[in-house]
């Protein structure tokens, strides 16, 4: 037990990780990439010692670990890989504290509610455990029930990553290039809504509506009656992992169909809905005795609002059409960045050649949330900071192709994803035209209609008054008057040049007795000034302002 408070003890064990791996150069860009072309490269620490690590710190560290498992900018490929596979080595919940906190939660017994009850969990996570069980029905559901006290050490461990990071972007220009304090800050977002039960709930009778048009995607249903903050009873579908199917099971499933819906229902969720199951991993992702994939796990997801939606549908239009300067527009148009420290330039060059390696690469080959992934990172090497609902769609995305992978190595997604977000474009704009905007573009025609005729009227009164005025808010206000003022003196010059020149040729009439080559002297004398004075303002306009 340690000697230091509890609160302490986290800062302290969080340090000592920090640490440990500060000054390895798995979180060193540059050495990466020098190794990158190595066989075997020499890590410091290699990817298992980390995942054990993480494990040690608890189930807040090994849910970050998973996090981490998307971040292609932060990690080399052996991490991100291991990470991916992470998962808390826990015991399960006695039967008896079960039983406590279904009938706490949901206010009946277990016994009364169910028909049969399974008391040794069918899995057993960070979070909660899954029992199967028979409604009286004789309707096979899912019970999951939470740990107890799971919800008050997450919350702990979130409040000390979120206020050590903030203090280290502070002076790491590294962790803020790479948003890490915003990482942090999406991960208790996505956290904290999958320790409540009741919005997986909500997130699956969601989920299921908005994919009802789509025949090969099944949701599970939710048993409301016994379900609550700490309880979640839903349909039990069984099904096989895709990951898990043989290539003769493979055969036997309309995989063509399957790929189709698969695709086209994330893509609908991301760029329509803007609420997206977040981990679409083979884990959750299973193939039912009818032939469908079944979605599975709704504690995670994603949320992207109207405008991030319509900036995503640009970015997944450009990239299905490889369309390298499209893509470059719309990600500099979200992220943010410093004028003059960004390499806008270098950022573009890169993207053109990314998109380039991914022309005409199958499922097999081709992965869409890897793409997103190195294009996060190489935006901060540029000094260009993505939004982080990219980390999310890269995420979801990058599960996506590990699917997509296994149900058809040889399909072409870059097509299906051109040819459906055209459609979904098609459809956000006759969107645009629905009853409630129609009305709102009607009374707003109607107000413009009315008050024109006034507007106009004052108008032409302030012209014929000489009231009008027209007030303009200049960016670079001070350089705009200096080339203001800079014209208005050329333009002086000019007349008193031509004004010279005018009043020499007259006195040239005039008879002198001084005169310089038979002419009057006087009048030469001008017009050698006004030459001068020409040709220098010849040659301001020609070399120096150039140059200033």
């Amino acid at each position: 037990m340690s000697v230091l408070p509890e609160s302490y003890d986290k800062y302290v064990r969080f340090f000592k990780l920090i640490l440990k791996y500060y000054d390895d150069d798995i979180f060193n860009p540059e050495l990466r990439s020098e190794k990158s072309g190595e066989q075997d490269p020499d890590w410091d620490h290699d990817p298992e010692e980390l995942v054990e690590d993480l494990k040690k710190m608890g189930p807040t560290y090994v849910k970050f670990g998973q996090f981490l498992s998307t971040r292609a900018d932060l990690l080399p490929k052996p991490f991100l890989t291991a990470l991916a596979s992470l998962q808390d080595d826990v015991e399960a919940v006695d039967y008896e504290i079960v039983e406590e906190i279904f009938k706490e939660q949901v206010g009946v017994r277990i016994s009364k509610a169910f028909a049969s009850f399974e008391k040794e969990p069918m899995a057993s996570a960070s979070i909660g455990q899954v029992h199967k069980a028979v409604l009286h029905s004789g309707k096979q559901v899912a019970v999951k029930i939470q740990r107890p006290g799971i919800a008050k050490r997450f919350n702990e461990d979130l409040d000390v990553l979120m206020t050590l990071t903030e203090k280290v972007e502070q002076v790491s220009k590294a962790s803020k290039k790479f948003a890490l304090h915003d990482t942090i800050e999406e991960l208790r977002y996505i956290l904290l809504q999958e320790l409540d039960y009741r919005q997986e709930a909500e997130n699956l009778l969601r989920l299921k509506k908005n994919l009802a048009e789509f025949h090969y995607l099944q949701v599970p249903s939710v048993v409301r009656d016994y379900s609550a903050e700490k309880v979640l009873t839903m349909e039990f579908i069984a099904g096989h992992k895709v990951t898990d199917l043989s290539p003769f099971q493979l055969e036997s499933v309309p995989r063509e169909k399957l790929l189709e819906d698969f695709l086209k229902g994330y893509l609908k969720q991301i760029i329509v809905d803007g609420f997206a199951h977040a981990d679409p991993h083979p884990g959750n992702i299973e193939v039912t005795k009818e032939g469908k994939l079944a979605l599975l796990d709704l504690g995670m997801v994603a949320r992207f609002d109207g405008t991030m939606r319509e900036n995503i549908l640009r970015l997944m239009v450009a990239l299905g059409q490889n369309d390298g300067e499209e893509l470059t527009h719309v990600l500099l148009k979200i992220s943010s960045y410093d004028e003059d420290k960004a390499d806008k330039a270098r950022f573009k060059k890169n993207i053109l050649r990314k998109l380039e390696e991914n022309r005409e690469k199958n499922a097999g080959e081709l992965q869409n949330g890897r793409t997103i992934m190195e294009i996060n990172k190489i935006a901060a090497r540029h000094g260009i900071r993505m939004p982080v609902e990219l980390v999310s769609l890269g995420k979801i995305l990058l599960n996506m192709d590990q699917i997509l992978s296994v149900l058809g190595p040889d399909y072409r997604p870059q097509k299906a994803i051109r040819s459906y977000t055209q459609h979904l474009m098609q459809r956000h704009m006759l969107g645009e035209l629905k009853t409630t905007n129609l009305v709102r573009n009607i009374l707003e025609s109607k107000e413009l209609l009315e008050n024109l005729p006034y507007r106009l009227n004052k108008i032409s009164e302030d012209l014929a008054n000489q009231d009008f005025q027209i007030k303009m808010d200049i960016e670079g206000k001070q350089r705009f008057i200096v080339v203001f003022q800079k014209v208005a003196n050329r333009i002086s010059v000019a007349v008193v040049t031509a004004a010279l020149i005018l009043g020499g040729a007259l006195i040239l009439r005039i008879p002198t007795q001084w005169t310089i080559f038979g002419y009057s002297g006087f009048a030469i004398i001008i017009f050698v000034i006004a030459i001068l004075i020409g040709f220098r303002l010849v040659y301001q306009i020609l070399f120096t302002d150039e140059n200033d």
